[in-house]
């Protein structure tokens, strides 16, 4: 006897769901549906937009770590040739020397200033 009734229990349910999933429920659902499936593309959309933002982000970091390393370069280069004696060197082909005696100071012979 109790075998019968858990038999005509899982029957009714089977009974219950399908009252429930007709085809009056499923067209009166169908805006839902379309809103669940909307919400669906815009999360997968969203994903696949936040990956790609993420390896962009990567790589202008690196571009931007190179251009520091290289930022740094020039200026240390910069500082270096600027020195006297780098300057003295750089000058010597065009034929320019370093002043050995001081330099001379012009004055106006009119009495003008």
């Amino acid at each position: 006897m109790a075998e019968e009734k858990q038999i005509v229990n899982t029957h009714s349910s089977k009974q219950d769901w399908r009252r429930i999933f007709n085809y009056k429920w499923m067209v009166r659902n169908i805006p839902f549906f379309l809103f669940l499936s909307v919400l669906a593309v815009v999360y997968i959309y969203n994903g696949h937009h936040s990956d790609k933002l993420v390896r962009k982000i990567a790589v202008t970091e690196k571009n931007i770590k190179e251009l520091e390393y290289e930022y740094k370069n020039v200026k240390s280069q910069v500082i270096f040739r600027s020195k006297a004696s780098e300057l003295i060197k750089a000058v010597e082909p065009l034929g320019l020397k370093e002043l050995i005696s001081p330099p001379i100071v012009l004055e106006d012979s009119s009495g003008n200033k």
